[in-house]
């Protein structure tokens, strides 16, 4: 038994992409990244949006959001880059995979993650796909952590830190949040501090 894959619309008329070919590269990064056997995933694509949005709106079943440009080739609009599909169903399987285990079961849905937590989980989640050998732009989300993180000797090296690991549980997530929101001048000044 392997993952199942549903991938809605079955086809496309604004751009030029395949339901079967998405799916086959869904299903070999399930297979890559341990992903449950047996488990139901769904990937909504928004053919009508040229943006590249992406985001896990549940895990029973599992069901993400793709708006088409994130999955298109930067050099070939509206066709599909394979490479793009695989980074992006990389990331968000991670972080679909760490929900369904008992060391995530206390995280919050995305929508209610502060964006601290939310760019952490991805770096975490975005390092794995790099071990794996996928496309990871590794400076533009160290630019995105630090932005949410601050730039801090201290973020770099929690940045460091959840890029290279595999078994964090929620609360290491929590606790590297926390480490760098202490060492953030910008959020001490928020709570009333460092004026």
């Amino acid at each position: 038994m392997s993952v199942q894959i549903t991938v809605v619309p079955e086809e496309f008329t604004l751009v030029q992409f395949e339901a079967t070919r998405i799916a086959e590269v869904a299903a070999d990064v399930a297979g890559r990244i341990g992903f449950p056997e047996g488990t139901a995933v769904r990937i909504e694509i928004d053919e009508q949006s040229p943006l590249g949005s992406t985001e896990l709106l549940a895990i029973d079943p599992v069901t993400l959001a793709v708006e088409s440009g994130a999955f298109e080739d930067a050099k070939r609009p509206r066709h599909l880059s394979e490479q793009s599909v695989r980074s992006v169903l990389g990331r968000l399987l991670f972080r679909a995979r760490d929900r369904l285990g008992p060391s995530f079961a206390d995280a919050p849905p995305d929508a209610d993650l502060p964006l601290r937590q939310y760019v952490a989980w991805d770096v975490y989640a975005v390092g794995r796909c790099e071990r794996l050998g996928w496309r990871a732009q590794k400076e533009r989300r160290r630019y995105h952590f630090r932005i949410r993180h601050g730039f801090t000797d201290v973020a770099d090296e929690a940045f460091d830190r959840l890029w290279a690991t595999d078994d964090l549980t929620w609360a290491d997530l929590q606790a590297v949040c926390d480490e760098t929101e202490a060492a953030d001048v910008r959020a001490a000044v928020k709570r009333g501090r460092g004026r």
